[in-house]
């Protein structure tokens, strides 16, 4: 808002809030005492399962974490648990915008970066289906894109969508030299 960061979606740890590759995102308490009673497990195992088996590796029954595999088999269209995987993550995805959305009365511009956003075009691509409510029609061409700066909506939308590369290493340099200083 103004250039101020309002909220983010990462940053939630132990337990992400959105699904993550491997890890369960948003988790009812409830779930731990479940699987530790009714499989037998120790909390340590449970935190385990929660952190490096659950996310998208658990919802495609264990046939990848990796956004690039998942992608391939939705497109193809064979893999019914990399499709599930894929929609429950596009699903969360949409509903977290959506909050941002609510919570700053609107939005001018939207961005997608990091791995899964810069590289993974059919979950923009369905993400912002869920956000046509908001006047944007993505430039299916320009959604193409892997890894570079680009708007991906038309002339005509009413938010702009743009992928937007991360560069975590200048960010963590820039910080060493801000604390050095």
């Amino acid at each position: 808002d103004h250039g101020k960061c309002v909220d983010t979606s990462m940053g939630l740890t132990p337990l992400e809030g959105l699904i993550m590759g491997t890890r369960s995102g948003d988790v009812d308490p409830g779930v731990l005492e479940m699987m530790a009673g009714k499989d037998g497990k120790n909390i340590h195992e449970v935190v385990r399962i929660l952190n490096k088996e659950s996310g998208v590796l658990g919802l495609s029954d264990g046939f990848s974490s990796d956004f690039r595999d998942l992608e391939d088999a939705y497109l193809e269209g064979n893999n019914p648990a990399a499709t599930r995987a894929i929609k429950a993550f596009v699903l969360r995805v949409a509903k977290y915008i959506g909050a941002y959305v609510a919570a700053m009365n609107g939005v001018d511009a939207i961005a997608f970066t990091a791995g899964i956003g810069e590289n993974t075009t059919i979950v923009r691509a369905k993400v912002l289906e869920y956000l046509g409510y908001l006047g944007i029609t993505v430039d299916a061409q320009a959604n193409e894109v892997h890894g570079e700066e680009k708007v991906i909506s038309t002339a005509d939308s009413k938010v702009k969508v743009c992928v937007i590369p991360t560069n975590e290493e200048l960010a963590i340099a820039r910080e060493t030299v801000a604390l050095v200083k």
